[in-house]
């Protein structure tokens, strides 16, 4: 306003006026940007501390110092009376879990949310260690393997599934050539959506496989675990983002293509788990149900209430009788 009236009767240049709001300017954003730092440098020291508490941190989980080499590759899972606590719990998570997953066999788990089952199959791969009982894998315990040999004869697909930025192929390959790639993917029942992009297994996937849905997602995941060709295949609630037609043709190709290997699947779909050799039923940590799907039908409550809240007394093959008897 002054430098307006300064202009108008002629003592003050236009210059010097676009000068001084320059200059103020200037020193105006000078002293936004101190503040912005001063806000900026506790939130910097902050996530500094807790990175380098995360880079400090040692793993418990630690190879033997005279690890034993794994001789035999059959793929034979055994839980001689297992209990787990998470460190610093009160409580055992699980509770004497005792069964033999064999190759050629699927093992399937079922049970209620929050009953363990997820814990159990992350003992395998040595996510965590056993508080007691042990875990053997073609009678050596998984505690006196190196990780890196135990976790070469693993696929594990676990419950979230995660992608990698970089293309489709490089998510799937594990050292495979192309044919391998494509087969897998088709066993998982993902080459149609493939096949549908412009840049089919070149197609790029973004961190953490955000610009692919959450059936796609899985079904990359299921591929990246084929192609590895485990002895072991652990399906942890793998299957949950597919809808049943996919999912049925995923487990009928999975089982042509792994006959001779031991598959684990954690589930919470009867029609996943129906034709499973060995199915566990877990409650609370325990194992209250072992058996086939017709055996758990007659002899397991927990069973039968999942049976009966999915599928229909037709489905299940249960007559009219039983049904009211039951109720």
């Amino acid at each position: 306003w002054v430098g307006a009236h300064k202009i108008d009767a002629g003592t003050m240049q236009v210059g010097a006026m676009t000068a001084f709001i320059t200059y103020a300017m200037m020193i105006v954003m000078s002293f936004l940007m101190l503040t912005m730092m001063s806000i900026m440098l506790p939130r910097a020291a902050v996530a500094a501390d807790r990175i380098d508490e995360v880079i400090q941190t040692e793993s418990s989980i630690h190879d033997a110092k005279e690890p034993e080499k794994v001789t035999t590759h059959n793929g034979v899972v055994k839980f001689f009376h297992v209990n787990f606590k998470y460190p610093g719990a009160e409580e055992d998570v699980l509770h004497d879990i005792d069964f033999t997953a064999e190759p050629g066999q699927t093992t399937a788990i079922i049970g209620s949310t929050g009953c363990g089952k997820s814990t159990l199959v992350n003992l395998i791969p040595r996510l965590y260690d056993v508080t007691d009982g042990s875990i053997t894998l073609d009678g050596k315990d998984i505690r006196n393997i190196t990780m890196s040999d135990l976790r070469d004869e693993i696929g594990f697909v676990p419950q979230k599934g995660v992608l990698f930025s970089g293309t489709i192929a490089s998510n799937l390959r594990f050292g495979k050539d192309d044919a391998e790639i494509e087969k897998a993917a088709a066993i998982a029942q993902a080459t149609e959506f493939i096949e549908a992009k412009d840049d089919k297994y070149e197609s790029a996937i973004a961190q953490g496989g955000s610009n692919v849905s959450g059936g796609q997602k899985q079904r990359l995941a299921i591929a990246r675990a084929i192609a590895k060709d485990p002895k072991i295949f652990i399906f942890d609630d793998s299957f949950s983002a597919l809808d049943l037609k996919t999912d049925a043709a995923l487990r009928k190709a999975l089982a042509e293509n792994v006959k001779d290997r031991t598959v684990i699947i954690v589930a919470q779909r009867i029609s996943t788990i129906l034709h499973a050799e060995q199915i566990l039923v877990l409650d609370d940590g325990k194992i209250v149900g072992k058996g086939t799907h017709e055996e758990l039908l007659k002899s397991c409550e927990v069973y039968q209430q999942i049976a009966k809240s999915q599928l229909s007394a037709k489905e299940l093959g249960l007559e009219e009788s039983e049904v009211a008897l039951n109720e």
